[in-house]
Parts: structure tokens; sequence; C-alpha cells
């Protein structure tokens, strides 16, 4: 007690500025290096014309062997042809659009200048994109929903000569819609970095796909085995990697999805391995099937066979799983099991200090994530009709977790745009098959630059206060505030 009257008694004998000194230079020490960020003198457009020609040169250097010289396969050999019009392309693309970049968003350390974004982000009244989501998410989510169920009859009718095209698009956006809404439990809930997701949704294709080969079910019957047997999974990953945080888990998932597509690919008198597994029957409605024939649905419905008819029920099918796990993931965060995984994603310390049981949160995450993935993979072998473990690589992990990232970690709508434009931007430059995914890795870096939190960034606790109340004088004396 004596020495901290001496300390205090020290620093009241101090200089006047010797504290404001002290703060300063702790301040200055406290970010990572270089702590302080040395001034760029000169006039604005010298510097952002320096930048870009460096950033052009290094384009260069990059592009003269991606994009200049090309290897093709011909009969004698191979053959070298050069392509110095695209490279030059490519090159002035990256020279305009780093000088687009520094320009707009970096603008001039000169003197406290401030770049023409910041300047009209800063004048711009109203509140982030984020609130005006949440403020309208009922709204917004009625009228996607209406979207989405008018979507295969407006195709349909609009479109008759490429209707199983459009469709078929729409199914495979819901899938990814799904499976980021499972991967955002694990990820964007829970805060536990999923590189492996993939796995969950091979073993309930593979365990579909099994089912119908050695027992002879149907869809309906297997999906919900799918989800339990890829929550047990869900499980088995957890227990290993109850202590591993960040980079390690990711390691360890990662992991985990590679033995599971590597047993899948040897296990061949079992799963067949790189052969696959074919024949893999149609859902029915109420025991009806969508084919051909009298006996069957269209026939007792007196419609002509179409099989676009049959895309557009794929398509309601996994509309409503979809919806399924929307609902069961948005009725979890607000019940105590959703509050411990925001808990767990803030502060894994505290949330332990709380008396939250990390153990059981963590599994939960991992096994009700694990299970919509599950139910994913068993509508996509029966879509499919054929599987085979090529289906279930590391990019499709990869691409699942992009869409969670870049959607907004912890936001549902922000998963379905992310989806959209991911999904079906791949459509949009499917012509442009050499520069695909030059052009889909430059978006990626413009959303992140732009939105480094996503596009629909929200971490509020589902939980809040919505206004604040006095409490009498004992609450406060328990450490309780206004």
């Amino acid at each position: 007690m004596s020495d901290i009257n001496q300390a205090g008694s020290a620093e009241e004998h101090q200089a006047p500025g010797a504290l404001v000194e002290w703060e300063q230079r702790v301040a200055g020490y406290g970010g990572e290096p270089p702590f302080v960020e040395e001034p760029e003198y000169g006039s604005p457009i010298v510097l952002a014309l320096k930048d870009a020609a460096i950033a052009a040169g290094i384009a260069a250097a990059l592009f003269l062997f991606f994009i200049g010289f090309r290897t093709d396969i011909n009969l004698g050999g191979l053959e070298l042809t050069t392509r110095w019009q695209a490279f030059g392309i490519s090159i002035v693309a990256v020279f305009v659009g780093r000088l687009a970049f520094r320009m707009l968003f970096w603008g001039s350390r000169q003197k406290g200048g401030r770049s023409l974004a910041t300047r009209a982000i800063e004048s711009r009244k109203g509140t982030p994109l984020s609130e005006h989501f949440a403020r309208h998410s009922g709204k917004v989510g009625a009228f996607a929903l209406a979207a989405a169920i008018v979507y295969p009859i407006v195709i349909l009718w609009a479109f008759p000569l490429k209707d199983k095209q459009f469709i078929d698009l729409g199914i495979l956006v819901l899938t990814y819609i799904m499976l980021g809404w499972g991967l955002n439990i694990v990820v964007g809930l829970a805060g536990l970095l999923d590189l492996g997701y993939v796995a969950f949704y091979a073993v309930g294709a593979y365990s579909f796909a099994l089912f119908a080969q050695y027992f002879d079910v149907g869809f309906w019957f297997a999906l919900p085995v799918a989800g339990l047997l890829a929550a047990c999974w869900g499980i088995i990953l957890g227990f290993p990697v109850l202590r591993l945080r960040g980079d390690y888990l990711a390691i360890v998932t990662l992991a985990f999805g590679e033995i599971i597509r590597i047993v899948l690919l040897n296990w061949y008198t079992f799963t067949g391995g790189p052969d696959g597994i074919s024949g893999i029957p149609d859902p029915t409605f109420f025991g009806l099937a969508f084919a051909r024939g009298d006996d069957n649905l269209p026939g007792l419905l007196g419609l002509k066979y179409d099989s676009a008819y049959k895309q557009a029920y794929f398509f309601y099918i996994i509309l409503l799983l979809a919806m399924i796990t929307n609902f069961v993931t948005m009725r979890l965060r607000k019940l105590p099991l959703g509050r411990a995984w925001e808990a767990l994603r803030e502060d894994e310390i505290a949330c332990r200090s709380l008396g939250i049981n990390t153990t059981n949160t963590k599994l939960t995450a991992f096994a009700i994530g694990a299970m919509f993935g599950g139910f994913a993979g068993s509508f996509f072998a029966t879509r499919q009709g054929f599987i085979s473990p090529e289906s279930f690589t590391f990019m499709e992990s990869a691409l699942i977790l992009a869409i969670v990232v870049l959607g907004g970690l912890g936001s549902q709508m922000g998963v379905v745009i992310a989806s959209i434009v991911m999904i079906g931007g791949f459509e949009l430059f499917r012509d442009l098959a050499e520069y695909r995914m030059l052009i889909f890795g430059l978006l990626m870096v413009i959303i992140m630059v732009w939105r480094p939190r996503g596009l629909i960034a929200t971490r509020d606790p589902s939980a809040i206060l919505k206004q604040r109340q006095s409490i009498s004088a004992d609450m406060v004396a328990q450490g309780e505030g206004h």
C-alpha cells in the first residue's frame, strides 16, 4: 500500500508534460510495426502515378509467363505462342485500377488529406448497410422467398427453350445457400474456422447413395439418416479439436476433409472408388415418380411429360430444405445455445469464465452445421444421379467458406447475396474460360477492400438490451451499470 502511495506522489511531482509524453510514447508503440507511418510528401497525383507504375511493373513480371506466352499440345509436341495484346491489356488494366484505387481510397497523406471516397462516406448521412438490412430483414426475406417461389413458374413461361438451364442454375444457387447457412453456424456464429466442411457434404451424399444401392430405400427415408450420420461425423471431428483455435483448427479440419475424400476414393469395394456410384433414385411425390407413363405423376395429372417439370420439383425440394435450415438457425440464435455460440466467438476465455461449457458448445456447433451439410449432400446425390469423390474436393470447402466470409459472418441474407453473386457470376463468365478465375479473384479482392467484414457485416449479439433502464442501488453495488 505504501508503494502505491509513493508511486502516486511521484506522479504528482512530475513535470506537467511528462505524463502526457509518456502516454503518447506508449500509444505510439502499441500497434504493429511500423508503429508510426511516415508521411508522404509531394503531389497526390505524382504519388498515385508512381504507385500505379510500380504495380504495373510487378504485374508485367507476373503475367509474362501466365498471359504473354502460351503452350498448346499438338501432334509434333508442344507449340509456343505469344499473346502480347492480352498481356498489354492486363498491364494497362492493373495500372488504371491501381491508380483509381489510390486516388479514391487512399488520397493524400500530406497534412491530413483525405481521399475522395473517405470524404464521400463521411458526408453521407444515414445508417450502415447492415443496419438497413437488420431493420428491414423481415420485408427483404419475405420478398426473397416470394421471388424464389415464383422463379420456376416465370422461367417455364418466359424461357421455354432454356427453362431447364435456368432452373438448374437456381437449384445450384439454393444448394450453396443451404451449405453457406450450415457453415455459418460453425464459422459465423461459433467463430470456429472450418476448412473441411465439404466432408459432411460428402458423408450425406454417400449415405443416401449407399442406402439406395444396398437397401433400396428412397430419398425421403434416407434424408434424415444422412443428416444424422453427418452430425455424428461432426461430433467425431469436434472431439480432437476442442483445444484448438485459429490456424491450428483450420489445418485439422482441412486434413479431416481430405481424409474423408481419400477414404471414399480408395475404399473401392464399398464406395466404388473413383468410379463412383450411379443409378441413384429420384425423389418421389407421395410415392409417385416424375417419369413417363400413365401410372406416374404427370400421367395422373393429365400433363405431357417434360423434364423441366422434374427440375422445378427439385427446385422446390432444395428451397424447402434451405428454408428449414434458415428457420432452425434463426431460432437457435435466440436460444441460450445460440447466445453461447456468440459468446464463444467473441472470447472463449470469457465464455469459460461465465460458466459456459465450451466443450458442448463447440460440439453442438459442429454437429448442427454438419447435419445441414449432410442434408444438402443427400439432395446433391439425388439431383445428380451419380456421385464420385471428385465432387468433394477442397475447392468446394473454399468456395462455401468464401460465400460465408464475403456475405458477412453471421449474416443469413449476406450468404444469400454472396451465393447469387458468386455462383451466378461463374455462369456469366463461362464464355471467358481463360479469364474466369482471374475475374473471380479480382471481384473478391474488390469486395474485401470495399467491405472488409463482408457485404452485410453483423456481429451484434442476438440478445441485446433495447433501451437503458434505471436499476436499484443494490444492483449497482453488485457491479451492474445504468
